[in-house]
């Protein structure tokens, strides 16, 4: 263990909703909820406005509409809160090479490995200047916790919340530790809580004060053991910079289950489009396609097949994955889809099946042109306006989708640097409202870190936060699952007739968290 509290953990404060609120003045303030808005929707992230009334995440939708009926309830904007990741990233990378991020909004920085922290006073100056760098680059808040130890990191960042920042002096551990529930400590979740609990141990003190061998006897040789010594403020994790993602994953819920064959083939490809889009984002490839399927009564089926070589070519994919479904029986109907990739690589390799599957494809478009009577366009394709989504009008500018429904869409007209603004209402079909791309939260900072102030390192020289220029689109990176990721599916980007859409988005290139 340390002896200088050089470990930084960083969370974000309710960051979808708190992404939401600074995006719409209208909202700042009041109770927002984020995820799926089906009646199978998960939620992915609350305010705390809409905490206060119960409101958590992972919480199925419609129990969280009884709970906070006049909440405002949003689609997720992924692609938003990437881009806001990506600049905390960036200033996380400007104080240590070793960065390790958990998800979206949450990570751990080796705060000695950049020279930007050696004793209690350094590191505590560097993560007040983290916390004010993040509101003036983001408009967001983040909470910051600082020990010796990730584990004790973390905890202080939970005790941080919200805005805020605690430190745990090295020496005072066990102190801290020994009353708190054992929920607590990483790798205690509900079943082990409950099993410890039947065993009359429900603190850290009284695991503590159990003993290894009857933690062992309990729980296993390693899990006992890990156990105990966490129990005892022991934890010698380092903060590791690169996590390889083992698999690239995405799945739907939906409101309704599907019965009709053709219209599951259809989402199945529709699924194995965006699978390879996350795969092509993240520089990858793989060689084996996995699909998903919950049936009507739950029962979940996962079928895989292994390619000849590593491919990111869609076409493979949906082949794939149509094969796997031909061996699923889906009579009685389906209420989730997925369809991943695993066995990840840096390159593909061509192959004939790929070019002929794309040969394939092509032909089928060809064809499907043919038969288009010339000088006859397609119908246009109906337009969905999701709550929360971002849109434009020709006449009133920017706004945001409040509502639709009988052909109707409501909208309010107002942007991060506006007053609330005024609600209007069209007809779902109006030509002169598009959809829009998000604005920055921080009118004019266009997205750029603000520089760094040179610190002053233990040997009298300047600590600059070495290993800045690292990407910070790593930041989404971790493969690990938390909070977007503790528990179910917990977002809808697409919306359809879908639940908390990339909420079920298992893929370990950045999750969204579901704080």
């Amino acid at each position: 263990m340390r002896t200088a509290p050089t470990i930084l953990h960083l969370d974000m404060d309710a960051f979808y909703a708190s992404a939401e609120q600074a995006a719409k003045p209208s909202l700042r303030g009041k109770a927002v909820v984020v995820g799926g808005l089906g009646p199978r929707g998960v939620v992915a992230t609350a305010s705390y406005e809409a905490r206060a009334f119960g409101v958590h995440s992972a919480m199925p939708m419609a129990q969280a509409r009884r709970l906070a009926p006049n909440a405002a309830y949003l689609v997720p904007r992924f692609g938003l809160y990437r881009e806001i990741s990506e600049q905390v990233m960036g200033l996380l990378h400007r104080l240590s090479p070793l960065v390790e991020p958990l998800s979206l909004d949450e990570a751990f920085v080796d705060l000695e490995a950049g020279g930007t922290g050696w004793d209690e006073e350094s590191a505590r100056a560097t993560g007040e200047r983290l916390r004010a760098d993040i509101k003036e680059l983001t408009g967001l808040t983040g909470s910051v916790g600082l020990a010796a130890s990730k584990m004790l990191a973390k905890i202080a960042s939970e005790q941080a919340k919200p805005d805020g920042l605690v430190l745990i002096r090295p020496g005072t551990e066990r102190a801290l530790l020994g009353p708190m529930s054992v929920r607590v400590l990483p790798g205690v979740g509900p079943a082990t809580g409950d099993h410890l609990r039947r065993a009359g141990i429900t603190t850290v003190e009284e695991i503590a004060e159990a003993g290894e061998d009857e933690l062992v006897r309990l729980l296993g040789k390693a899990h006992g053991s890990a156990l105990y010594a966490m129990a005892l403020a022991q934890d010698e994790r380092p903060v590791v910079a690169e996590r390889d993602a083992k698999s690239v994953s995405v799945e739907d819920t939906y409101d309704v289950d599907i019965h009709d064959r053709v219209r599951i083939r259809l989402e199945v490809q529709r699924l194995a489009d965006r699978c390879v889009q996350r795969l092509r984002g993240a520089g990858r490839s793989g060689r084996t396609v996995v699909l998903k399927v919950r049936r009507y009564d739950f029962s979940t089926l996962t079928r895989s097949e292994t390619l000849r070589g590593p491919t990111d070519d869609p076409a493979v994919v949906r082949e794939a994955a149509g094969r796997l479904l031909e061996a699923v029986d889906t009579t009685g109907g389906v209420r989730l889809l997925g369809v991943g990739v695993s066995g990840l690589a840096d390159f593909t390799q061509e192959d004939l099946f790929a070019q002929a599957a794309g040969e394939r494809a092509e032909e089928t478009e060809d064809e499907e042109a043919a038969r288009q009577p010339e000088g006859e366009e397609p119908p246009p394709a109906e337009r969905h306006w999701l709550a929360g989504r971002d849109v434009r009008h020709a006449e009133y500018g920017a706004g945001w989708v409040q509502g639709s429904g009988l052909g109707r869409v409501t909208v309010r007209f107002e942007t991060p640097g506006s007053p609330p603004g005024r609600v209007r209402t069209f007809r779902t079909d109006d030509p002169d409202l598009e959809p829009a791309e998000p604005l920055p939260l921080v009118p004019g900072n266009g997205g750029h870190a603000p520089e760094p102030e040179p610190g002053t390192g233990p040997d009298g020289g300047e600590a600059d936060g070495s290993g800045g220029g690292r990407g910070a689109a790593e930041g989404g990176r971790g493969g690990v699952r938390q909070g977007e990721e503790a528990g179910p599916s917990a977002g809808c980007e697409d919306g359809g007739g879908h639940s908390a859409g990339e909420t079920g988005e298992h893929h370990t290139d950045g999750g969204a968290g579901t704080r």
